[in-house]
C-alpha cells in the first residue's frame, strides 16, 4: 500500500518568475517496503553483531563483510525508493539511480505489470516506490462489485415498496435513491498505487506546458549505495577464496 507523505528532505525553491517562496515536494513511498526493509535490516544487524562478538577465526570478518554487502542492498531496494512530485518536476529515487524529469519532458505515465514514466526521447524509468499490486486491484474490484449489488438490491426494494403503497417524498425510497446516487458519484474504487498514478497523470496534464516545467532530464547513479555494496562483495570473495 502506497501513501503520500510530506517530504523531509531539503527542498528547492521555484524558478524565478513562478514564485518567491519555498515549496515542498509531495512524496510517495511503499509502506510495506519500508516495514519489510526495517525488519530485514534488523535481522541482518542482530545476526551480524552476534557473529562478530562471539564468533571465532574468520567468522567475525565474514559477518562484517556480509553486513557491508547486504546493508546497502537491502536499504536500496526497500527504504530508498521514493517518488517526489511538485508543480515543476518529477523526481524518482530508485534503488541505484536518481532521475529528475521536468514535467515538460514527460511523455506519458504507464501502468501495466509495473508503473513507469516515459520521457520525450522514449526512455522508460520504472517507479520502484509505486509497485503494481494485482491483489490490491482485485480487492478494489470485489469491493466495487459488492457496492453495485447492494445498490441494486436497495433500488429494487424501494421500487417494490413504492408500488405496494403510496409514495412518500423524502421517505425510504428517496433515501435508497440517494444511497445509489452516492455510490455512483464516488466512482469505482482503485488500488492505492493506481490512485497515485492517476494523480501524477492529472498533474502532468495540467503542468506540462508551463514555462517553469521545461529543462533537461538528469540521471545520477547512487554511488553511496554501490560503493559499499561492491566493497562488501569483494571482501566476501577474498575471504571465501582464502578458505
Amino acid at each position: 500500500m502506497t501513501t503520500p507523505d510530506p517530504s523531509r528532505e531539503p527542498e528547492p525553491t521555484k524558478p524565478a518568475g513562478t514564485a518567491t517562496t519555498p515549496y515542498k515536494d509531495r512524496v510517495y513511498r511503499s509502506p510495506a517496503g519500508v516495514v519489510g526493509g526495517v525488519l530485514v535490516l534488523a535481522i541482518v544487524a542482530w545476526l551480524g553483531i552476534d557473529a562478530v562478538v562471539v564468533g571465532e577465526g574468520r567468522t567475525p570478518w565474514l559477518a562484517l563483510a556480509t553486513m557491508l554487502f547486504l546493508g546497502p542492498v537491502v536499504f536500496a531496494y526497500t527504504l530508498r525508493p521514493a517518488v517526489f512530485v511538485n508543480d515543476d518536476r518529477l523526481r524518482i529515487r530508485n534503488p541505484l539511480r536518481l532521475i529528475v524529469l521536468p514535467w515538460g519532458q514527460v511523455a506519458s505515465l504507464r501502468s501495466g505489470f509495473s508503473n513507469e514514466v516515459v520521457d520525450d526521447s522514449g526512455t522508460k524509468y520504472q517507479l520502484w516506490a509505486l509497485p503494481v499490486s494485482v491483489r490490491a486491484r482485485s480487492r478494489a474490484a470485489r469491493q466495487d462489485a459488492r457496492a453495485a449489488r447492494a445498490a441494486a438490491r436497495a433500488g429494487q426494494g424501494a421500487s417494490g415498496r413504492g408500488r405496494a403503497g403510496a409514495a412518500v417524498p423524502g421517505g425510504v425510497a428517496g433515501a435508497a435513491d440517494l444511497g445509489a446516487d452516492a455510490a455512483v458519484a464516488g466512482g469505482p474504487r482503485r488500488a492505492e498505487t493506481d490512485q497515485a498514478m492517476d494523480e501524477l497523470r492529472e498533474l502532468h496534464e495540467r503542468r506540462q506546458g508551463e514555462p517553469g516545467t521545461q529543462g533537461e532530464v538528469t540521471v545520477r547513479w547512487a554511488y553511496e549505495i554501490i560503493a559499499p555494496a561492491v566493497a562488501g562483495a569483494v571482501l566476501l570473495g577474498v575471504l571465501w577464496g582464502l578458505g
